[in-house]
């Protein structure tokens, strides 16, 4: 009988890389996000594998709820960046403005959202989002 290697679970913000390697590490701590679009990646797969410390601890302060609330329901399945500005590390503040799909309950959903992101005390943290319609 031959056994076949796992193939490593990809990761779900759309990069080729394993989860482990790429927004796994940052979940785990061992690296911070460079840029706004590496952390709204990150957190994109933060809501996909229910990791509430990580989007807590990547969550600004001053806009931080006390817990993140996850449906059931719910199904991360697919993200799209549209757009990023400023976030280089030249800048203090940046934006990432994206499509994150997903499904409630089977039916295909679609979060458009222009976020702001800033650093503090280095790091990039999410400060807060607009919807867009």
């Amino acid at each position: 009988m031959s056994r076949r290697a796992a193939r490593p679970t990809p990761c779900p913000c759309g990069h080729p890389e394993p989860y482990e390697k790429c927004c796994g590490r940052l979940h785990r701590g061992e690296a911070a996000a460079t840029t706004p679009e590496e952390l709204m990646r990150s957190r994109y797969s933060a809501f996909a594998v229910r990791d509430e410390p990580y989007l807590l601890r990547t969550w600004h302060p001053r806009t931080r709820p006390p817990r993140v609330e996850f449906d059931p329901a719910l199904r991360w399945v697919g993200l799209d960046i549209e757009e990023t500005t400023e976030g280089t590390a030249f800048h203090t503040t940046g934006t990432v403005t994206f499509r994150a799909h997903y499904t409630d309950g089977g039916r295909p959903e679609v979060l458009h959202e222009h976020s702001r992101f800033e650093r503090v005390d280095g790091a990039w943290v999410y400060v807060d989002g607009s919807f867009i319609a």
